[in-house]
Formats: C-alpha cells, structure tokens, sequence
C-alpha cells in the first residue's frame, strides 16, 4: 500500500483572529477634579505612611507623637498645680520644636516628589487629564496639610487641657486660634521649600539632606548674626536679619501680629511696620516656591 503523502502546510493556516472583547467605555469620566482629589488624598496618606509598608509608618508617626507629647506634659502639669497660664503659648510651641518640624519636612518631602522622579512617572501623570498645575497643587497641598496636622494637633491638646484645667475660655480661644494662623503660615512655607528643593533630586538621600541643610543652616547662621548683633547692642539689626530664615520669619510674623513672644536675642520682636515686611517676605515665598515648582515640572513632564 503506498504511504499516505502529507498535507502541505500552507503559510496562512496558523493565522487566527480571536475576539477578546475589546470594548469601548461608557462609564462616567471624572476628569481632572478627580484626579487632582485623588492624587492629594493618595499624597497625604503617604505623608504620614498610610497606604505603605510598616516600615514607612515609623518615622511620620515617631514624629507626631513626639510633636504631641510635650503639649500633653504641660496640660497634664496645668491641671495637677491648677496654674494660671500654660507653660507656652500656642504661638511658641511650633518654634521651640523647630527641629521635629524640619526633620519631618526633610524626610516627607523628597518621598512626595523623589520618588515621581526617580521612577519616571510624573509623565505617565500627565498622559491622563492632568496637568503641571494640578500634580503641583496636589503635591503642594498635601504636604502642607500634613504638615498643619502635626503642629495644629498639639495646639488642640493644649486648647483642650487649658479648658480642662479652667483657665480663662476667652483668652485661650484667642491663642488658639492665633497659633493656628501662625502653624498655617508655618505649614504653607516649609512645604514649599521642601518640595522646591526635593524636586531637584530624584535621590531621596540628597533630598533629605538638602531640605535639612536649607532649615537648620539658615537659622544657625540668622540665630548667630543675631546674638552678635544684640552683643553690640544693635536691636534694630536683629530684626531685619531674621528675614533670612524661614523659622524666623514666621516668629517675626507671630510677634508683630499675632500676640507672641519673640525668640529673638533680647525677646525684641520686630515692630508693626518690619513685621510687614516679615508678611510680605513671608508670603512671596510661598508664591515663589509655588512658581519655581511650576517652572521645574513642565521641564520634568515633557
């Protein structure tokens, strides 16, 4: 019997079509509102490690409570002895933890926009309906939320103990409510400096390290002038040196308007007419920083 020939395989015969059910969408688009909400809600929770691993949690939690359990001291103190006063006014409990303030700034900001940087991701941002706007306000207004959290948050615990404690109602709503303005002027100022200098970097190392070095070393160097300034018994010198540290700034601002003791050498804040020019300085950094981010970010998404 002759052997059966095989079929010739003709080139087209492996070809097929499957249908994957590709099909278009009719949902609602939320657009960029939401993805604007979205990405501040997202950079919030990372602020404080939520939405990260454990590990990430540590160090923004370590900080709040450290923030927190000084006011929680000094309220458990007040009612214990009854005083008449709380040991720092709300205006001055923010510059005296100076230091838990600056490091969180230095170790949040860089993990807010390092990382977009690092991983290259800031462009896949803005392949969807968003724009350099709305990833700078997102970015922006979450960090400085984050940081009115963790300085509004001992305010409220001295606010709740000095009532606690009987103090007078009006005199510790007044100071509560002029701490808050002073911690939100202070939130809006190191956010932007921290993101601004961050987002030069895609290494959070260098950006941590840099955030630091523009906090600590401005206010060494405006806190050294101004001791010499006030050994030479120059008192007007010391208040214009103080524009050139954010931490001062915002006790210049806080003395002049708010009520607060300055921590200036000698406890001479400036007057009403320099604390102006405090304000003004104050707020043309914030809208420095915010255009310096705007400028940096559509180099970054093209």
């Amino acid at each position: 019997m002759a052997a059966e020939q095989p079929t010739a395989t003709v080139p087209g015969d492996q070809t097929r079509i499957h249908n994957i059910g590709y099909r278009s969408y009719d949902g609602p688009r939320l657009g960029r509102a939401y993805a604007r909400r979205s990405l501040y809600s997202q950079s919030l929770r990372g602020a404080y490690g939520l939405g990260r691993s454990a590990k990430s949690k540590v160090l923004p939690m370590l900080l709040f409570v450290v923030m927190c359990l000084p006011a929680a001291i000094m309220v458990a103190v007040a009612v214990a002895t009854k005083t008449n006063d709380l040991p720092v006014d709300y205006t001055r409990y923010a510059i005296v933890l100076q230091a838990v303030i600056s490091l969180y700034v230095a170790s949040q900001a860089p993990q807010s926009v390092s990382r977009d940087l690092r991983f290259k991701t800031v462009p896949l941002y803005f392949s969807r309906p968003i724009e350099t706007a709305d990833y700078v306000r997102a970015k922006y207004a979450s960090l400085a939320s984050a940081l009115f959290i963790l300085t509004a948050a001992p305010l409220l615990v001295l606010y709740v103990g000095a009532l606690l404690a009987k103090l007078d109602f009006a005199d510790q709503t007044k100071g509560f409510a002029q701490g808050l303005v002073s911690v939100a002027l202070l939130s809006l100022l190191f956010a932007g400096l921290g993101l601004v200098v961050a987002s030069v970097t895609p290494r959070r190392g260098f950006g941590i390290a840099a955030v630091i070095a523009v906090l600590t070393i401005t206010y060494g160097a405006v806190s050294t002038l101004q001791a010499i300034a006030d050994v030479q018994s120059s008192s007007g010198a010391v208040t214009w040196i103080g524009l050139f540290s954010p931490i001062t700034l915002i006790d210049g601002v806080s003395s002049a308007f708010l009520g607060a003791t300055s921590a200036f050498p000698g406890g001479v804040g400036p007057s009403n007419g320099v604390g102006a020019v405090y304000v003004l300085v104050t707020l043309g950094l914030i809208a420095g920083c915010y255009g310096l981010l705007m400028r940096r970010y559509k180099k970054v998404g093209l």
